[in-house]
């Protein structure tokens, strides 16, 4: 009984330790939401912590496509162009930052940078913004623009192209539709 105690002390202090250091805010709108393919990422507490905060909208215009043949989202760096994205925030400590990171390649393939991300106070008409880090594609091919953009992605979309995973085998060449070339 003492053993048990003492072990849910040290989680305790683990997580408040974790707690203290939850200082980012994130907005995600692709495989990362609630009920899409990538959502276990935030959820594994390997990674770190993170707690869901809101649904969100991005204050300006982006597209927001589908691309590769492994059907990925991309939020193209084309402010104006677009949608007002919808996608959720959450609260993620340093660790779990830091994960997401590797995860986007950032920044080598996505970039993450603040921007606004306009919330809708639960139970008013009150809009809220908040500074929230999203990771952009920000170097792509002009082409991309022409593809269908999409306001809320879900991996079984209407669009017919569901997320495929790739288990990291994927390579530079499984995206040359994406990048383009120096």
């Amino acid at each position: 009984m003492i053993m048990k105690f003492f072990t849910c002390r040290i989680e305790l202090h683990s997580i408040k330790q974790n707690l203290r250091t939850m200082s980012h805010k994130v907005f995600v709108y692709g495989t990362l939401k609630r009920n899409e393919p990538n959502h276990h990422w935030l959820t594994n507490r390997d990674h770190g912590y993170s707690k869901f905060v809101s649904k969100g909208v991005t204050k300006a215009k982006y597209p927001l496509i589908i691309a590769t043949k492994y059907n990925i989202p991309f939020l193209l760096y084309s402010p104006g162009n677009g949608f007002n994205v919808k996608g959720e925030i959450y609260e993620v400590c340093d660790d779990m930052l830091k994960n997401l990171d590797i995860l986007e390649d950032h920044p080598s393939y996505y970039v993450r940078e603040l921007d606004d991300i306009r919330v809708i106070k639960e139970g008013t008409d009150e809009v809220m913004e908040m500074k929230c880090w999203v990771y952009y594609l920000k170097r792509f091919k002009s082409e991309l623009l022409n593809r269908p953009f999409l306001e809320n992605y879900s991996s079984k979309g209407g669009h017919g192209l569901p997320y495929m995973e790739s288990n990291n085998e994927s390579t530079i060449e499984d995206v040359n539709d994406v990048f383009p070339k120096d």
